[in-house]
């Protein structure tokens, strides 16, 4: 699940992270409201406003915006807050802005230069181990680094019978080229940033940029941040922050009806059971010539309201010229989910697509009776590859 900045940002606050404080406005005269009191606050007398959407390159798409003064405030906000921002991490279409941080400023002038690093901590999905990945080159152009200076990109893979050890956070403080009281804080700050992702069960913490502030302190500007679904049992607050206006409206549904749905951009549906025959689908159908609209799992339970849900899903999608039912009776009997197919397509009426139906073990051959006998468009199979010619003579 992925968490707005301002959500990292408490998560951060709370194992003891500093961060560049704000809080979050719905409009833009809440936004001057905040101003108000964050220079009660703090003492700042600029603001940074951001965007708040699930994209990174907010900067860029002109989601973030300086406001040099109380009096500016309310127009930054104004600007941001319902325009369609486009990212290089969004669709072309762009993502709405619902909210916006007001964030104090922490470029102020002081005894040194200001300095901004990368800081992101992952799982090394090659090693099982998690790693701190950081650069000496923080910003908006993170990406570019990474493309054409990848040397200046470090790793620290973490032991996870030791944890992060102390001397570790004063490798990353010096290859980051600090010294004195900013090595100090940024030996706390990594500690602090890796105790925050295991506590949170996260899968990502990134901070672009973390900054050295001119009087030496370290703090996180940005937070993107991302957590494992399979631990938000035990985090009740953090699930509750879940924003399902930043998701795909029909991928919610899918959920909420115990569906496993994410949207592709082919032209051919797909019903499974089960993850791995899902992917499996998907590659015979690009075997077959085709493309797959979708990721599409039903479960274990594939009954009549579950599958009628799921074709009204599929059928949504105008791009889709097949659906392509793709069932592996293991525990669930073929003839019960085949009598689910057909009284879903007799529940919806008429359906102008081709329908293949595939069902293969405990009772196939009833299942397959049932569909060349319900009187209904469907074109059944018992072999994968006999399902996969379908496709492609269909298609």
């Amino acid at each position: 699940m992925n968490l707005h900045e301002y959500q990292g940002k408490e998560i951060l606050a709370g194992y003891g992270v500093r961060i560049q404080r704000g809080k979050v406005a719905q409009t833009s005269a809440e936004a001057v409201a905040h101003a108000k009191s964050l220079t009660e606050e703090t003492g700042t007398e600029w603001y940074v406003v951001k965007a708040q959407v699930h994209a990174g390159g907010r900067g860029k798409g002109g989601g973030v915006k300086l406001a040099k003064g109380i009096d500016k405030v309310e127009a930054v906000a104004s600007s941001i807050l319902g325009m369609q921002l486009v990212t290089p991490q969004t669709s072309a279409e762009g993502k709405k802005v619902h909210q916006v941080l007001v964030a104090e400023d922490v470029y102020y002038p002081g005894e040194t230069e200001t300095s901004e690093f990368y800081m992101s901590v992952l799982l090394n999905r090659s090693t099982g181990r998690n790693m701190i990945m950081y650069s000496t080159e923080g910003g908006m152009d993170i990406e570019a680094v990474a493309e054409h200076t990848p040397e200046l990109i470090f790793h620290e893979e973490i032991d996870p019978k030791v944890g992060l050890t102390a001397f570790q956070a004063r490798k990353i403080a010096f290859n980051l080229g600090l010294s004195g009281a900013a090595f100090k804080d940024m030996t706390k700050f990594v500690a602090a940033l890796y105790r925050a992702y295991e506590g949170a069960d996260a899968s990502l913490f990134e901070i672009n940029p973390v900054l050295k502030t001119s009087d030496n302190k370290i703090l996180a500007v940005d937070a993107k941040v991302s957590i494992d679904d399979n631990a938000l049992f035990r985090h009740q607050d953090i699930a509750a922050m879940r924003d399902t206006r930043e998701e795909d409206a029909t991928e919610v549904e899918a959920g909420e009806a115990g569906l496993n749905f994410v949207k592709l951009d082919g032209n051919v549906g797909c019903m499974v059971n089960g993850a791995g025959l899902a992917m499996a689908t998907m590659d015979i159908i690009k075997m077959a010539g085709g493309s797959p609209a979708n990721f599409l799992d039903v479960g274990g339970t594939a009954d009549a309201a579950r599958v009628e849900q799921a074709f009204r899903i599929i059928l949504r999608d105008d791009s889709v010229k097949a659906i392509l039912v793709n069932i592996f009776g293991g525990i669930v009997r073929c003839d019960r989910v085949a009598q689910g197919v057909v009284d879903a397509y007799k529940n919806m009426g008429n359906i102008n697509i081709p329908i293949i139906v595939r069902l293969q073990g405990t009772n196939a051959v009833e299942a397959k009776k049932l569909i060349d006998e319900s009187g209904l468009e469907f074109y059944s199979a018992i072999a994968l590859q006999e399902a996969a010619d379908l496709v492609q003579e269909l298609v």
